[in-house]
């Protein structure tokens, strides 16, 4: 009862940080993602890990790669981690949903991704590979 209890107490606390972590909009927060700015722009593919088909997009800016599953632009982001190779991003889409991605740097035309979150009162999660194909079309 007593493990039970703690595990709940720190399930809460975490839920706590997130929900607050949503609430701030991107604006709100200093430029960065310098990172993504360094991924060449173009038609790129995403692999899903888990054998979906692949997509293709065109990509101006790596910032497209943080909500594959929210594609909604007024989403309120929240930058978790802002590194030379790898960034996390949490944001939430009014009405949507909320994802957190996380986005690491192998080249700047290959990603590695990893999302998770809910989409349309579903929960989703997957792990995929970006690569830049070309010019876009």
């Amino acid at each position: 009862m007593k493990n039970s209890r703690a595990r709940l107490r720190s399930t809460l606390i975490a839920l706590g940080i997130s929900i607050t972590a949503f609430g701030v909009p991107a604006e709100a927060q200093a430029p960065g993602l310098a990172m993504l700015n360094r991924l060449q722009a173009g038609e790129w593919e995403i692999r899903y890990r888990d054998g979906a088909a692949p997509k293709r997009m065109c990509v101006r800016n790596g910032r497209e790669l943080i909500q594959l599953r929210h594609r909604e632009p007024n989403c309120n982001r929240f930058v978790v981690e802002d590194g030379d190779s790898e960034v996390t991003v949490q944001y939430t889409c009014r009405g949507n949903g909320y994802g957190r991605t996380n986005i690491r740097r192998e080249s700047n035309v290959l990603v590695q991704l990893e999302s998770q979150g809910i989409e349309g009162g579903l929960p989703f999660s997957f792990t995929a590979e970006g690569r830049r194909i070309g010019a876009c079309r």
